[in-house]
């Protein structure tokens, strides 16, 4: 039985080591620590070429995700965020299958006829995830926009991020219930508040591991998932390969039912 892919997204290796090095020099300990998928930042390229990164993953047999910190919706426009179109075509140019924004300002006005006709030039898949903001980390709008797009046959699917719920004081179980079923990628991410107030992503303890086990239940048997909390120490490889092996075994009871 194949396990589930396992994706590393290079943030969390810290903003700062992430740009000192460059994110292609990750491509490498990612392969090496097992993981099958890796997650570019936008936010944390510097000169980095798409064209290497993309035979630099390639040639070590990882996939790729572009994650871009566009909105798909506009404050008061009912059609897609114009930068969408560039976004497409940067995924492609990193060599990624899948490119990931997060939902933005999402209305009633909003016209999916044209997101549609933009999603059409372009063989990346759009996965729209659950953010800390107002408008885009809450289960309401997400059901509004996911039953929209099913109704169209859009071919956008979402990124369950676990841990953003928690800044608009949203239940992640009652997420996955109501929207589990268009999930093709999974954010893994501990929260923890600090002393001074703000929440921070963290490494998941036992119960968020047991947390995570009943949140896939409602979810794509085997959905790819990713670490997206901090991966900092002396060894990153071992850190990285522990982590990858967590989290390819969440879910395999239920995978193995489902082969019998």
């Amino acid at each position: 039985m194949n396990k589930p892919a396992v994706s590393i997204s290079l943030s969390s290796y810290g903003a700062d080591l992430v740009r000192q090095r460059g994110q292609g020099s990750f491509i490498d300990l990612l392969a090496a620590a097992g993981a099958s998928r890796i997650e570019w930042r936008e936010e944390l390229l510097t000169t980095e070429q798409p064209a290497e990164l993309a035979a630099g993953a390639h040639a070590q047999g990882l996939q790729s995700i572009y994650s871009s910190p566009l909105e798909l919706w506009l404050p008061g426009q009912s059609r897609p965020n114009p930068d969408l179109a560039t976004a497409l075509q940067r995924g492609e140019a990193f060599g990624s299958a899948w490119l990931k924004v997060s939902l933005g300002h999402f209305t009633d006005s909003h016209d999916l006829r044209a997101l549609a006709d933009i999603l059409a030039t372009s063989a990346v898949q759009l996965l729209v995830e659950n953010d800390q903001t107002l408008q885009g980390g809450r289960i309401e709008p997400l059901q509004r926009f996911f039953a929209a797009i099913e109704a169209h046959g859009l071919p956008i699917a979402m990124t369950f991020d676990i841990g953003n719920w928690q800044w608009q004081d949203q239940s992640a179980t009652v997420a996955a219930r109501q929207l589990g079923r268009h999930v093709a990628y999974v954010h893994c991410k501990a929260v923890a508040r600090r002393p001074d107030g703000k929440l921070v992503a963290v490494p998941p303890g036992q119960a968020d591991l047991h947390l995570w086990e009943q949140l896939l239940k409602h979810m794509p048997v085997g959905v790819m998932r990713a670490a997206e909390y901090p991966l900092q120490g002396d060894d990153l490889l071992q850190l990285t390969a522990e982590h990858v092996a967590i989290l390819s075994r969440l879910g395999q009871s239920r995978r193995e039912a489902a082969h019998v």
